[in-house]
């Protein structure tokens, strides 16, 4: 074609813009009908899994170790043995603190009578030398016992020492040591890890600006609390987790280098289905405010923060409006201001949607899931 011909064409084309398609035509969309009512207000954030008790188990004694109790990932209860380190040593050191307590308190039965007889012939044939001596011999008698006692419960502490026991209920990890292995008493590295799992900790961090922002629409009445903290979790593979977490601390002071807070939730775990480190979705419900559910899937979020939407007007027309969310709550925005209850909402063909478009409507649902379903 020549090019002053295909010019041509260019200009036709350009003088019909909706060539094929008619402004004025009649476009089926579905729509749901919006009501304003009580609705909850939820925050989403990424939390991360921490142990409730984690123990990293470490020797008290010297010695090499003879036996690995346990089997790894498998529960042990608080108590519950772990290693056996060689105890020949202190088992005969426990015998010769034994020994000499028994020698200590051989003892003392002469330094009393002598003690006794001194105060009754005191005066008598006795100097006060004498009685002076012997009241100090008692009191060392005495005292020698003391110290026997306090060596033989050393012994026997370092005796039990050589079993090393979980101090948690937990399930231990893999052995960084095995039998022949020579250890000593307050080495960094741990023979193994014992974690506690059920229950266990979340932590979900929020920046300073939107905890703000939340405690003035308290204030304001905008938000009313609900009778707890409520916040449910979704896993890394997409599953809603089944258990509630209640709050069981929040962070007094703001990161330096994120700008967020930090707040622990406490999850019954008894499946196990969370672990140490894993990131998990947090959905924290702060209340509830009066507003409107916008399906997710009917707004197209801008980058200023405002969603658009596609709504019906009073002539049967499209028109797009730009809103505010003021969260989120499963597949829908929370808006309380700039949508008018009773307001029929475009919920599919918005990516192709004009205004001032003729709507035929039709009315529809949207699942749980988020699916548009015919009523």
């Amino acid at each position: 074609m020549p090019a002053r011909a295909t010019a041509f064409l260019i200009l036709q084309l350009a003088a019909f813009p909706a060539l094929g398609q008619n402004p004025d035509a009649t476009l089926p969309a579905g729509v749901v009908t919006l009501s304003r009512a009580p609705v909850p207000v939820t925050v989403t954030s990424t939390g991360q899994a921490a142990a409730v008790l984690e123990a990293g188990i470490r020797p008290l004694v010297d010695g090499v170790v003879t036996e690995v109790l346990y089997e790894p990932g498998r529960d042990v209860a608080k108590g519950d043995p772990l290693f056996h380190i060689d105890d020949a040593t202190y088992a005969a050191a426990l015998q010769s603190a034994e020994a000499d307590l028994e020698g200590a308190r051989a003892a003392l039965p002469a330094a009393e009578a002598a003690a006794n007889r001194a105060e009754r012939l005191a005066g008598t044939g006795v100097t006060q030398a004498d009685l002076d001596t012997a009241r100090v011999n008692l009191l060392q008698a005495r005292a020698a016992i003391s110290v026997a006692e306090a060596a033989v419960s050393t012994a026997q502490i370092n005796l039990d020492r050589t079993t090393i026991r979980s101090p948690v209920n937990g399930v231990p990890g893999v052995p960084a040591v095995s039998v022949g292995d020579l250890v000593t008493s307050g080495q960094s590295d741990a023979l193994t890890t014992v974690v506690s799992l059920d229950p266990i900790y979340v932590d979900v961090s929020e920046s300073s600006a939107r905890i703000l922002d939340f405690r003035r629409r308290f204030a304001t009445g905008d938000i009313q609390p609900g009778e707890r903290l409520g916040v449910s979790l979704i896993l890394e593979n997409g599953e809603q987790y089944s258990g509630t977490g209640t709050v069981q601390t929040i962070s007094s002071t703001v990161s330096t280098t994120t700008g967020t807070r930090s707040t622990r939730f406490r999850f019954d775990n008894p499946d196990r289905m969370i672990l140490p480190g894993m990131f998990v979705t947090a959905e924290v419900t702060l209340g509830t405010s009066q507003g409107v559910l916008v399906p997710q899937l009917a707004a197209t979020p801008q980058p200023d923060g405002t969603i658009a939407v596609w709504t019906v007007d009073g002539e049967g027309r499209s028109a797009q409006t730009m809103v505010t969310p003021a969260g989120t709550t499963r597949n829908a925005w929370i808006v309380t201001s700039g949508i008018e209850d009773g307001t029929k909402l475009i919920v599919d063909n918005i990516d192709t949607m004009t205004a001032g478009r003729m709507i035929e409507a039709q009315d529809v649902s949207i699942t749980a899931e988020g699916i548009v379903t015919g009523n």
